[in-house]
């Protein structure tokens, strides 16, 4: 009986063994132990450069580790920033961003950084260098626009001599137009529903927050009008005064609001 139940015993333990066996030679392996950093980052460029984004993350990821304190971990910190913004995943790809520049702030590539930063602001929220089209991006929210502005700005006040500094330069007109214009929407839709006095608040702020822009010339119209409806003539005049003068050939006395549908981002 002893020896039977002996028996018994290391069957169960040879089988559990090899149940043991079995679950450890199953376990997945890491295809990437015995890679080089620089093939690792090889094969990450390349699912980069196919548009396989998921797979170039974790890729960089191991990077990250394996050239932890070198500049090609540096490098993949920036490509991985990259690949979720090129994802659709614009908070991780700031995310990123921001812990690259709270580890390196003396990097050389710091320019980029903060040039990324702010595309992945800018196209996720006003969208012009992805396809035009002709949706009024001013109705959107604007946070994204201000935070990729800044970026910019940073870009351009510590780096002017960057490759990156001239279109940040360009990209920060837009910003700033479309907040503009941004305000002057809202005072065209106060002012179209007879809300005077919000029209005029509105385009105040389009005039004192924002200089020689075009969206200018409709706040200062929408003043005009909107003085007018409220019988406040004195105002109404004044307004009309500054609006001549900064605007000699201004269409807006003589022809009213432009088209609606007319897409008001072709500024430049």
């Amino acid at each position: 009986m002893f020896h039977a139940k002996l028996s018994a015993v290391c069957a169960w333990i040879l089988a559990a063994g090899v149940l043991f066996l079995g679950a450890c030679s199953s376990a997945p392996t890491d295809p990437t132990a015995q890679w080089s950093p620089n093939k690792i980052y090889a094969e990450a460029k390349d699912e980069l450069n196919s548009g396989a984004y998921d797979k170039a993350v974790p890729l960089l990821e191991k990077l990250e580790g394996r050239a932890a304190g070198t500049p090609l971990a540096q490098q993949a910190q920036l490509d991985k920033a990259y690949a979720h913004f090129k994802a659709g995943e614009p908070v991780l790809a700031t995310a990123t961003l921001d812990r690259f520049m709270k580890l390196h702030p003396a990097s050389p590539a710091m320019d980029y950084a903060l040039y990324l930063k702010g595309i992945v602001n800018f196209n996720d929220d006003l969208g012009l260098f992805s396809g035009l089209t002709r949706q009024d991006l001013a109705e959107r929210d604007q946070k994204a626009a201000k935070d990729s502005f800044e970026s910019f700005k940073e870009l351009v006040a510590r780096f002017p001599d960057s490759r990156y500094a001239p279109e940040a330069s360009q990209r920060m007109t837009y910003i700033v137009n479309s907040l503009a214009q941004s305000e002057v929407y809202v005072a065209r839709y106060y002012f179209a529903r007879g809300a005077y006095l919000a029209a005029i608040n509105r385009a105040q702020i389009a005039v004192s927050d924002y200089q020689g822009v075009p969206a200018l010339e409709e706040a200062l119209f929408i003043m005009v009008k909107s003085y007018d409806a409220l019988g406040m003539t004195s105002l109404r005049d004044d307004t009309q005064r500054v609006l001549e003068k900064n605007f000699p050939q201004t269409p807006y006395l003589t022809q009213g609001f432009k088209n609606p549908n007319s897409p008001w981002w072709k500024i430049w």
